[in-house]
Parts: C-alpha cells; sequence; structure tokens
C-alpha cells in the first residue's frame, strides 16, 4: 500500500511492531521531521489500521524518547537539541569505547568474522541511495560489536539509547563528505579489533564518535539558523494594543 510518505506499507500478522518500524523508519530517514506532529486519524486511514494499535505502536516510540505525547496536543516528533546531542554523544562513547575495548580483547574468530561481514555489508549499502538500508547496516555494525564485549549491562543499557542514536546518525549522513571518513574510520576500528588491540579499539571508536558528534553538531545548528531565517522573514503581525510602528 503506497502512502502520502512515499513509502510501502504492508499488513503483517504481528501488526503493531510493524506499524512501530514503519513510524521509526518514517522518522531515522527524514520522511517525518523533527518537530512534526504525526495526526492520528491521518495515520490510522494511510495505514488502515485501528487507532488502538496506533496508540500501542506510538507509546513504544515515546518509550525510546523518538516522539513525545503532549495533553491536547498529541503525539510530535522529538526536535534533537544541541545539549541532547551532546549528552547523547557522551554517552554513546564511553558505552561504545568500552564495547571495542572487549571485543578486540575477548572475541574469538568467528566474532571478528561476523564483524568483518557486517563491515563489509555497510560498504555495499554506502555505494547506494537507501539511507534506511545504510543505517540499517550500521545498526547491524553495532549489533555485533555489542555482542561480542560480553557484558550484559551494556546490552541492556544500550536499546532505548540506538534508536536516538540513528537518529543522530541519520542527521550526520546529511553532509555529503561524511560518509566517507565514517566508513574509514571504522575500517581502523575493525583493524584495530582484528589486531587484537583493546587499547587501540577503544580509541578508534572515541576518535569516530568524537568525529559524527562534529558532523552532527554543525548540521543541527545550521538547520537552526534556517529555521530561525524562516521565522525572521514571516510578515510580523501586529497585536491589539500595539503601539505599531513610530514615526
Amino acid at each position: 500500500m503506497a502512502t502520502p510518505t512515499g513509502a510501502i506499507f504492508e499488513k503483517p500478522a504481528t501488526l503493531r511492531t510493524r506499524v512501530e518500524e514503519f513510524l521509526r523508519a518514517s522518522i531515522m530517514d527524514g520522511r517525518i521531521k523533527g518537530g512534526e506532529r504525526l495526526r492520528e486519524l491521518e495515520l490510522c486511514e494511510q495505514l488502515g489500521i485501528s487507532r488502538s494499535t496506533l496508540r500501542e505502536a506510538l507509546r513504544t516510540l515515546e518509550a525510546e524518547r523518538l516522539i513525545s505525547i503532549e495533553p491536547h496536543r498529541g503525539p510530535t516528533v522529538v526536535r534533537i537539541t544541541e545539549k541532547a546531542a551532546r549528552d547523547l554523544y557522551a554517552l554513546r562513547a564511553l558505552l561504545e569505547g568500552y564495547a571495542a575495548h572487549e571485543f578486540a580483547r575477548l572475541a574469538g574468530d568467528a566474532d571478528i568474522e561476523r564483524l568483518r561481514k557486517a563491515v563489509d555489508a555497510l560498504h555495499r549499502q554506502a555505494k547506494g541511495s537507501n539511507k534506511s538500508a545504510l543505517l540499517a547496516a550500521k545498526r547491524d555494525f553495532y549489533d555485533v560489536l555489542l555482542s561480542g564485549c560480553d557484558n550484559d549491562l551494556v546490552k541492556d543499557m544500550l536499546p532505548g539509547l540506538l534508536s536516538r542514536i540513528n537518529l543522530l546518525r541519520a542527521t550526520s549522513f546529511a553532509r555529503s563528505d561524511r560518509l566517507p571518513e565514517s566508513l574509514a574510520e571504522i575500517d581502523h576500528l575493525y583493524e584495530r579489533i582484528r589486531a587484537r588491540d583493546p587499547q587501540g579499539a577503544q580509541e578508534a571508536a572515541r576518535s569516530h564518535i568524537v568525529n559524527a558528534e562534529r558532523t552532527a553538531l554543525e548540521v543541527l545548528r545550521r538547520q537552526q539558523e534556517e529555521t530561525q531565517g524562516s521565522e525572521g522573514d514571516r510578515p510580523r503581525t501586529e497585536g491589539r494594543g500595539s503601539a505599531g510602528p513610530a514615526g
């Protein structure tokens, strides 16, 4: 079924999960923008689902902090602020740096081979134009990394964080020259892991995240400037009781 967003939606047996995935992907690849309201009635009609199914899916996205639900306003896609981005990348640097260190220290040959295949898949997706597939490939890479670090607490802490990380990745890819840099950094991280160099792997992971943060913040600032500029271009209206222009 084609929808106004341009994506294809199909009803599966696990309908609520598929609704979650559809909305999450729409946010990740920019079809639904930060700050945009999700109109429940329109979505139910577009997707051919009940309101209860949609609201169950929206509660999941709210728990992931991809949307906020306010009284008398309804669900709205979260707009990533500069502070939120800094907080997120600070935590990501700690957790993923540790995961890379432990993967290099503990992983067996089979784990490293799985990581190599994930890196290869990431390079393949980077040659195409499907941003959703590219984000999914990078998510798969990190899934392998986290599974091989053998720390259940890290794996428990990250699921709620990963969706917001993906949202920021989608933002950082908006700079055209960032993707080749990102792939080169991931290649370096993989080489440090393959060399069984825990400290080098940790440093490579943290360097990759610092560079991603810098790019994401550049994009966010540019977006904020454009938003402020467009608001400044709107004609001003004088409120009731205003003295009006001087002169």
